[in-house]
Formats: C-alpha cells, sequence, structure tokens
C-alpha cells in the first residue's frame, strides 16, 4: 500500500481543477492547501493539476518553494479583499468554495478586475519568494545583494535583505508559464495577462526600501544599520488599485504583419508598460448575475455617512439600506501603573450600523 503522506485530499484536488481559460491564476486554488500539509516529495508536484508542466518542473527541481507559494496563495486572496472592502466588487471573483471547478466568469472575459488579480498575484508570488530568502526558508538563495551607493554619513549597510531579484526571477517563471503555452486561452487573454502581470511586478520593483535600525548610547540613534527592504504587500497593492481605477481598455488589432493590444478610445499608440490593461467592460456588480460573474450588494455593509464607494447610495445602487444595531465590546479606563504595565477595564456601546437592502 503505498504512504498517503504526499497525497492531496480530494476537496483540494477537485479546487485545484480550474477551467483552462483561466489558466494564469489557476495556481491561486493552492490557498484551499490545509495549512499541516507537508511538502516533502516530489511525487506530490504531480497531484497538483492546478500547475502546468513547466510549474510541475520547477516544484519537482525545488519543492521547498511550494510552502512560499501556497502563502503568497493566501496574501492574494486576503489582500484583495481587504483592498476593495470599500467597493461593489470586493474580490468576490476569487473567494470561490473548495469544490468550485472555476473562477467566476467576469475574470475569465478579461476584465478590469481580472487584470487586477494578475497583477497582484504576480507581485504576491515574487514578494513572498523574496522575502523568503531572506528568512532562509529556501535553499537555492540568500540575502539580496548589498547596494552599490554609498550610504550617507551615519548610515551602514548591513542586515538582511529582501532578495528581489531572484524573487522575480523565480515567481516569473512560475506565474507566467500558463500563459506562454499554446493549448489554452485566447491569443488577446495571454497578452493581456502578460502585460498585467509585469505591471504587477514593476509595483514591486518600486516597493523595495531603505529599512533602518539604530544603534547607540541610550538609544541615541548615532548609527543606522540598513538594508533594502520590500513594503507590505498591503501597500503594493493599493497603488495597483490606482492603476485598477485609471486602466485602459484595449482590443486585439492587426498592425503590420501582427496582431497587438492597443488602446481602444484613444489615439493610436504603444501601450504604456506601466498601465493596467482590460479586454472587456465589467458588470456593474449591482445584482446577482451568474454569467457576468456578478455577486451582487445585497446585504453588503455600507457607509451612512461617506461620499466614497463604500457609501449606502453607491454600494446599493439606489436600493436603499436596512439599519441594524451591533453591540461593541471595547478597552477603555486604561491607566498606566509604574512599572510597567497598564489595566483597562472593558466597556460595550451601541453602534449603528446599515447593510444594502
Amino acid at each position: 500500500m503505498k504512504s498517503s503522506s504526499h497525497i492531496l485530499p480530494l476537496g483540494v484536488l477537485t479546487a485545484l481543477l480550474l477551467s483552462q481559460v483561466c489558466s494564469g491564476v489557476k495556481w491561486l486554488a493552492l490557498s484551499h492547501t490545509p495549512a499541516t500539509m507537508p511538502f516533502n516529495q516530489t511525487q506530490q508536484c504531480k497531484l497538483l493539476p492546478a500547475m502546468v508542466s513547466s510549474q510541475i518542473q520547477l516544484c519537482r527541481s525545488s519543492i521547498e518553494l511550494m510552502p512560499t507559494i501556497v502563502q503568497a496563495a493566501r496574501e492574494v486572496k486576503k489582500t484583495c479583499q481587504k483592498t476593495f472592502a470599500d467597493m461593489r466588487w470586493n474580490c468576490s471573483s476569487i473567494d470561490i468554495p473548495a469544490d468550485a471547478t472555476k473562477y467566476r466568469p467576469d475574470l475569465e472575459r478579461g476584465t478590469r478586475e481580472a487584470a487586477f488579480v494578475y497583477a497582484l498575484s504576480a507581485a504576491a508570488i515574487s514578494h513572498s519568494i523574496a522575502q523568503a530568502c531572506t528568512s532562509g526558508d529556501l535553499r537555492g538563495c540568500s540575502c539580496g545583494p548589498i547596494p552599490a551607493e554609498i550610504p550617507e554619513p551615519g548610515y551602514r549597510w548591513g542586515g538582511c535583505a529582501d532578495n528581489l531579484n531572484y524573487g522575480l526571477y523565480v515567481g516569473t517563471k512560475f506565474s507566467d508559464a500558463p500563459m506562454k503555452i499554446k493549448r489554452s486561452g485566447s491569443s488577446a487573454n495571454k497578452l493581456m495577462q502578460l502585460h498585467n502581470s509585469e505591471v504587477g511586478r514593476q509595483v514591486l520593483k518600486q516597493a523595495l526600501v531603505m529599512k533602518c535600525k539604530c544603534h547607540g548610547v541610550s538609544g541615541s540613534c548615532s548609527i543606522r544599520t540598513c538594508w533594502k527592504g520590500l513594503q507590505d504587500l498591503r501597500e503594493i497593492a493599493m497603488d495597483l488599485k490606482s492603476k485598477y481605477l485609471s486602466a485602459t481598455k484595449v482590443v486585439y488589432r492587426a498592425m503590420g504583419t501582427r496582431k497587438h493590444l492597443v488602446p481602444k478610445d484613444i489615439d493610436i499608440r504603444p501601450l504604456r508598460e506601466n498601465e493596467m490593461i482590460y479586454l472587456h467592460s465589467s458588470p456593474d456588480f449591482c445584482t446577482k448575475n451568474e454569467k457576468l460573474g456578478s455577486v451582487g450588494t445585497q446585504d453588503r455593509q455600507c457607509n451612512k455617512t461617506s461620499v466614497g464607494s463604500d457609501s449606502c447610495d453607491l454600494m446599493c445602487c439606489g436600493r436603499g439600506y436596512n439599519p441594524y444595531m451591533e453591540k461593541l465590546v471595547e478597552r477603555c479606563h486604561c491607566k498606566y501603573h509604574w512599572c510597567c504595565y497598564v489595566t483597562c477595564k472593558k466597556c460595550e456601546r451601541i453602534v449603528e450600523r446599515y447593510v444594502c437592502k
């Protein structure tokens, strides 16, 4: 009898069987992998049908990479939902049940939402790998290189930098692999996916900033040891959200002897490398429509006093809203005791909330 230590549960396998049209982000289904799942045998790689052959090969050659990729998939889902919590589309498209076989149609049609998910996914996987190098979780890499520039007086290079170069190299190989095979998806969709993935990685490159730790007598910070580290993925997602809001609609058009993606409603010009692009307009996400991939905004919480996208008027699409009361328990009447602790009481208050009709 074969050992079951490397066999994935049936529910996980089912979740990984996503449609070929949305192949570029199929690996996000790895977010359903149990946290206790050990990746310690190369036989596990072929049991992950969410991956294409080149991804399986990378898995086999670097099996220790898989927990990092699984974590990246979880981070994409969590970060996407937080980033769009105040909008009608709240990243519901990737919030699929464990036994689902595909993503919702809005991600399969090359929408603005698909553009964001591809960009964030590409950034997240390289982000996770770069930081895994720093933490010593991967045998194929270590700390990032020491910057060539000379630091200012009072600063010195040290610590362990996030290895962005390695993260980008391996992350690109893994996340772009499905878009480079011929047997699935339209050429226009693949070009769109590849473009937006690169936009995500460009934003990631800009998120490599100097981080420092103080040294000196009594915390004087006379010397700072510094390294290059990546910003939190949430900050990267917010930058990508700005690009999502200003994304350019494109068409697949013949130019010369080849077809290219070009802006649809703008004078003919090449696409800018840093602009997010999409092929098809999105639904308004106001009402539930399975064919379009919309789950609607019924029962979504809204902000009565806001004038932004989370306002009850915009979130509820003019249908109105219902109030309800919620009891909050908070720390209050806190006192500092010398030395060195704080004691607090618990206070209750009732707040009024609103949900869309």
